[in-house]
């Protein structure tokens, strides 16, 4: 055992010393500048995504035969229903955009590319779906995020925002904006409330003889500290400022939806979303598969995403590291073997 220790330690050791050469490499050969990540438009036609979903799985449980009459049926209806549509009236185009929140929104670069790119091409009757999941974080960075959801409504085209597992805080911010918000039935929704909160190690550096320093100009140009001994006068500047921040929350929300009773649901808490459907929080419970499904007879779906190329560095590390990891489960799994024969 000792001696495979050994040679796999080696192993990884000749791994590492090659993918420090590589990156050293690949930099010099790139001229050492940073570059900007390049981003490419990508859109995916729903609609002939689930038809072939649908035609897999009949081809695989129906008869040859009965499949064939199926397909042919299907055809003559769908060019019956292009012969019957106006000429001057096509089909109305659904626009699915996909939002997965962290702490600082940082889907909102991408996001507002998206944006960007479908208000240039959609007309009165389209309409856009945002499948929206996140749970909040940095007040300013989700702002953010809303006032590109605002472009929506105010290019007045239909806006619907699906949450399938958390719109809470920012998130919720970011769904109110839409005409229509539908969960599913256990998504997190709400959570209007501000929240501050650090650490203070003060008594920490003083037991071990470290002084702090910090000078400002301006009264409150900073309040609490990490470092210093917080005083009273600087916590209550702190708390005024989350009041603050919440009136503009809670007003944020009240104006997108003036239904809402604010004093009962900008408290902080969360719901469910049955609960928040009680609470008109949300206006439907369905997921978001159910409002795909439902819109394809309707509508032309179109998902939208911008993708961010990976520059050679990112894919040579990728790899390796793919390759190392792999490397190591086999590697684990011929150990568990050994043990359990």
């Amino acid at each position: 055992m000792s001696e495979f220790l050994f040679s796999y330690g080696l192993f990884i050791a000749k791994v590492i010393t090659g993918l420090i050469a590589l990156v050293f490499a690949v930099a010099i050969l790139s001229g050492g500048r940073k570059r900007e990540q390049e981003a490419e438009l990508k859109v995916n036609n729903l609609n002939a995504k689930y038809q072939n979903l649908k035609s897999q799985l009949s081809q695989s449980v129906m008869d040859k035969k009965d499949f064939k009459q199926q397909a042919k049926k299907l055809a003559k209806e769908t060019k019956k229903a292009a012969k019957l549509r106006a000429p001057d009236k096509p089909r109305p185009k659904l626009f699915v955009l996909e939002f997965e929140g962290d702490i600082k929104a940082s889907a909102v670069k991408s996001m507002r590319e998206e944006i960007t790119a479908l208000l240039s091409v959609a007309e009165s009757q389209d309409e856009v779906l945002l499948k929206l999941d996140n749970s909040g974080g940095i007040v300013h960075e989700h702002g953010l995020a809303a006032s590109q959801l605002q472009r929506i409504k105010d290019a007045n085209l239909r806006f619907t925002v699906s949450v399938d597992k958390v719109a809470a805080s920012g998130g919720y911010m970011m769904a109110c904006v839409a005409d229509k918000i539908v969960a599913a039935p256990f998504a997190i929704v709400g959570s209007i409330g501000v929240l501050a909160q650090l650490p203070n190690f003060n008594r920490l550096m003083n037991k071990a003889g470290i002084d702090f320093e910090q000078h400002t100009a301006g009264e409150y140009k900073r309040t609490v500290t990490m470092f210093g001994k917080n005083s009273d006068k600087e916590r209550d500047k702190l708390k005024l400022d989350l009041q603050e921040t919440h009136s503009l929350f809670r007003n944020f929300v009240v104006t997108h939806r003036p239904k809402l009773d604010m004093d009962k649901v900008a408290t902080g808490e969360h719901w469910y979303g049955v609960q928040a459907m009680d609470l008109n929080l949300v206006d439907e419970l369905k997921t978001s598969d159910e409002l795909l499904v439902n819109a394809l007879e309707q509508y032309d779906i179109f998902e939208i995403k911008m993708e961010i190329k990976k520059a050679l560095q990112e894919k040579l590390l990728g790899g390796l590291f793919a390759g190392i990891s792999s490397f190591q489960n086999s590697v684990a799994g011929q150990q568990n073997d050994s043990k359990f024969h």
